[in-house]
């Protein structure tokens, strides 16, 4: 039986006929080498987080403090790294994690990262502000797991119409992202003066969007003054501050999809989102690019766990670099796990073959990472998996 693990055996054959990995493989050599071929204002608007970007720190600080505890002599041969989302068998618990304006990165980010999450079985959830329309990266990769990613505009007509067209385009789950009503402070962006979204970077859905293109004076096409129309319009309605729970009831006359809340951190948030009938819950600070000083997401996570049970599908996202980072996560409660900066460092230095590299690594070294832990199913992790 094949397993992800069994990468490692072949990265050995091949240092024996002497090749060896296109891209680095630790996270520390990833990001140092992304770094190397990212311009100054694409690696400040991916590597930099809220103020003095202590939120960061947390995140990657508080995987530091748990440890995995491995037992011995359990059957690990028939391992199976399957995980359930509504209905939905992946071949990890693994999804990457929506990010905005990867324009600056690449050309083609959300196409390239689609067809590389459906290659090889796992889930993407793809940006509102995205590169290329929700549709185009549909059709790239249609028999992959996709879910689109909201940001709930000030105008419920365009939001509306662009949870329509997810599922018309065959999207698995609308995720509604509730920490990011406003872009949090963020100096290296700022003392760039660098704002990717003034150059139309990340609009492709609002741009080809019906309902938003109603509602302009003229195509956003015709000329560059329409087009700076266009992007005015689109950033004058991003985010919603008014949003409400009870706003979310909206969500389940305009699709029959499942819907998750994104950026929950507390468990009262936790609550209210089952209570509002959210069929799931992204444990998440935004990777600590919108609250400086906020709680590590990870220790948020057993919190929110307990407060809601076995009652929603519980996914973690923010400060995911390594596979023990996912087995902590799935311990504390997770059913899968989002990865963020890592899969964009491997967009910038080679595009769908470098989040490839990412991707396939962090399967193998998570099965392999299981399996001397003493397990052979991500099913069975619970926090006696971790040591005091």
């Amino acid at each position: 039986m094949a397993h992800f693990g069994d990468l490692q055996n072949a990265i050995y054959r091949d240092g024996a006929a002497g090749r060896r990995p296109r891209f680095p493989l630790t996270p520390d050599d990833l990001e140092r080498a992304a770094r190397g071929v990212m311009s100054d204002a694409a690696w400040a608007y991916v590597a930099g987080g809220a103020g003095t970007e202590r939120t960061m720190r947390a995140n990657t600080e508080a995987f530091e403090r748990r440890r995995l505890v491995p037992r011995m002599l359990r059957e690990v041969v028939g391992r199976d790294l399957t995980t359930e989302l509504f209905g939905r068998r992946i071949a990890a618990p693994l999804l990457t994690a929506p990010i905005g304006a990867l324009g600056l990165v690449h050309p083609e980010p959300e196409l390239a990262v689609a067809a590389v999450t459906a290659r090889l079985g796992v889930g993407a959830v793809i940006t509102t502000m995205a590169q290329a329309p929700l549709e185009h990266v549909a059709a790239a990769a249609p028999e992959g797991l996709r879910w689109y990613q909201l940001y709930w505009p000030a105008d419920d007509e365009v939001a509306e119409s662009m949870v329509r067209r997810a599922e018309a385009a065959g999207y698995g789950a609308i995720v509604v992202t509730l920490d990011t009503w406003t872009l949090g402070w963020r100096p290296r962006d700022l003392a760039r003066g660098s704002s990717p979204f003034l150059a139309a970077i990340g609009l492709a859905n609002h741009l080809t969007d019906p309902v938003f293109r109603s509602k302009l004076a003229a195509p956003p096409e015709i000329s560059h003054q329409a087009m700076r129309a266009a992007v005015d319009a689109a950033l004058g309605i991003f985010g919603r501050p008014s949003l409400t729970w009870q706003d979310l009831s909206l969500l389940r006359q305009w699709t029959s999809l499942p819907v998750v809340v994104k950026g929950v951190c507390h468990p009262d948030d936790a609550r209210a989102a089952v209570d509002a009938g959210m069929d799931g819950i992204i444990v998440s600070n935004h990777g600590g690019r919108q609250v400086d000083g906020a709680r590590a997401a990870l220790d948020c996570l057993a919190d929110v766990a307990d407060a809601v049970g076995e009652r929603t599908t519980l996914l973690f996202d923010s400060g995911i670099r390594c596979a023990a980072d996912v087995v902590v996560a799935l311990a504390l409660g997770a059913r899968a796990v989002l990865l963020g900066r890592p899969w964009v460092h491997g967009l910038a230095l080679g595009g769908a073959d470098g989040i490839d590299h990412v991707l396939r690594h962090l399967l193998a070294e998570l099965d392999l990472t299981l399996a001397l832990c003493g397990h052979s199913t991500p099913a069975t992790l619970d926090r006696t998996t971790l040591g005091p």
